[in-house]
């Protein structure tokens, strides 16, 4: 077959609505300006389109409702496109903005989707628990735990979500690190004197771990492990237990290949596990769509509500200031 030329269809990382059988800008996603794998083309400098704005016309071609916004979007993933920008629904007086539009939002979206669950957390919490997503079992989920999990290290206890993880390998750094505990300390000389605990860097309260349905692999697996060392508490829905990975997946002349189950996992007992099975939570929760359409993420909520009661019944016993100076090594002094 001849190769065809693409024509990937742009994005705007933006909500719209019909005002006026206009389409109102109601939410742009935002990005982050030292992260060159999540853009968003209306928040970018120069962009000057707010919430609120109204598109009016694309590449000069006007743009009404019913008419689809994306047809005229369509082909401009990565192009340089003009969009004609009000703040009514008037061409008189309108602007034009250069835009470069994406081929996808989902990493705008998913950004914009972690960062207001962390916010709900902080808030439902009064700013005693940490929000880490972990996305997969490989480099991105490793990266977004590193990033979320270190940076909160003021936290008493941790939500991790593990919702829609799609695995990688087996995550044994992640639990490893969740289930560390602290020796001791080191004095602080600076400021208020707050000691530093040695290992310095980890959340040292309740770890509660949020599972859905829609994660596998090592999804499963991550799970399974934080429930058999005890780490902290389950909630959400069972794993899908799809956690046997293929290998040597030879090429067929024809185009086709063969895939076949090729590594399972089976515990110290010597049986066979989560295959089949998935991870099942401690406290089964269920988001229902009436619910989430209502705004609230019942499994979000519970775990929140699960971590702060686990810190109350066993409060972090970190000391907050170092003792008297040691006094067993001065000498005595000799009377004469």
């Amino acid at each position: 077959m001849p190769a065809l030329p693409s024509s990937p269809g742009g994005l705007l990382g933006a909500d719209f609505a019909i005002d006026g059988g206009r389409y109102k800008i109601t939410r742009i996603y935002d990005n982050e300006s030292w992260n060159p794998d999540l853009r968003a083309p209306l928040a970018e400098p120069g962009a000057s389109v707010s919430t609120g704005d109204y598109i009016l016309a694309i590449n000069g071609v006007e743009l009404r409702a019913p008419d689809n916004i994306y047809r005229l979007l369509d082909g401009t993933a990565n192009r340089q496109t003009a969009l004609t920008i009000n703040n009514r629904p008037a061409l008189e007086g309108a602007r034009q903005v250069t835009v470069i539009p994406i081929a996808s939002e989902q990493a705008l979206r998913t950004r914009a989707w972690v960062e207001e669950n962390r916010r709900l957390v902080d808030k439902l919490s009064g700013g005693r628990l940490a929000y880490v997503y972990v996305p997969s079992t490989g480099q991105p989920g490793y990266t977004s735990f590193n990033r979320y999990y270190f940076s909160q290290q003021d936290k008493l206890g941790a939500i991790i979500d593990e919702r829609f993880n799609s695995g990688g390998s087996a995550a044994d750094y992640i639990i490893d690190v969740l289930q560390r505990d602290f020796d001791g300390y080191f004095n602080n000389v600076a400021g208020d004197r707050y000691p530093f605990t040695s290992p310095s860097a980890g959340i040292w309260g309740p770890k509660v771990m949020i599972v859905n349905e829609m994660a596998g692999s090592g999804g499963d697996l991550m799970p399974w492990m934080f429930k058999h060392r005890k780490v902290g508490l389950l909630v959400g829905k069972r794993t899908w237990g799809g956690l046997v990975h293929t290998a040597d997946t030879p090429l067929f002349i024809d185009g086709g290949s063969m895939i076949a189950p090729r590594g399972g996992f089976f515990t110290r007992e010597g049986k066979w596990a989560v295959e089949n099975e998935g991870t099942t939570p401690d406290i089964d929760v269920e988001n229902w769509p009436k619910d989430a359409v209502a705004g609230h993420d019942a499994q979000l909520e519970r775990a929140v509500a699960e971590a702060l009661r686990m810190l109350q019944e066993k409060p972090v016993n970190r000391l907050s200031k170092e003792p008297p100076p040691p006094t067993w090594g001065q000498r005595k002094q000799s009377v004469r």
